[in-house]
């Protein structure tokens, strides 16, 4: 697991052009918030080495990278859930990720 997450975080890295201050898991009723992102970067799940895929209709698939206010900002646009048939391992893997991007 930890080799997984390693190849995530390396992938995602040259990215991001600060460390984030935060992180934000867009859920019901937060999608819109990723339009307030300035400087706005997207990567898209499909495209990180051993991230999860989301299966739910209306969740995107992907981690942005900007600013809200001048403060540099993560977030997680589609979740993946334990009853979509992911392990636990895999449905905390992001935050795995995140923690390992500091």
């Amino acid at each position: 697991m930890l080799e997984k997450i390693k190849e995530a975080v390396e992938y995602i890295r040259p990215f991001l052009s600060e460390q984030p201050e935060y992180v934000v898991v867009l859920g019901s009723g937060l999608g819109k918030l990723q339009n307030e992102v300035e400087e706005k970067v997207v990567i898209d799940y499909k495209n990180i080495p051993n991230f999860p895929q989301t299966t739910v209709e209306g969740h995107k698939g992907s981690l942005i990278f900007g600013k809200i206010e001048g403060r540099p900002v993560l977030m997680m646009a589609g979740r993946f859930h334990f009853y979509e048939g992911y392990s636990m391992k895999e449905v905390t893997f992001p935050m795995r990720v995140f923690k390992g991007l500091g």
